[in-house]
């Protein structure tokens, strides 16, 4: 609409006549909703569920390797010392220990 009203403008001021268009109004909250945000603990516990399984996915993908090239660090975008970093919280490690 606004492209046409360009093209078909004489001269430099465009000047558009919209009696039909009215202001948007934000929906009006009402104070007898009662919201409740998570809990914070929720919020950190859920996060660190998904940088779990997230990293656990990137070192399957890898073969249990960290760096290189083709390592669960660079699949991550991460620097393999940041990925060990976030493992070690999160208590992954890279390889299963072998029972003995």
């Amino acid at each position: 609409m606004i492209e046409r009203a360009v093209i078909l403008s004489r001269g430099p001021v465009l000047e558009i006549d919209t009696p039909d268009l009215k202001p948007h109004e934000a929906p009006r909250r009402t104070t007898d909703a009662k919201v409740q945000p998570l809990p914070l603990k929720n919020v950190r516990d859920a996060l660190q569920q998904a940088q779990r399984d997230e990293i656990l996915l990137a070192l399957r993908e890898a073969g249990g390797r960290v760096g290189g090239l083709e390592g669960a660090a660079a699949r991550l975008g991460l620097k393999r010392t940041t990925l060990i970093a976030r493992m070690k919280k999160l208590g992954i490690e890279s390889r299963p220990r072998s029972a003995a």
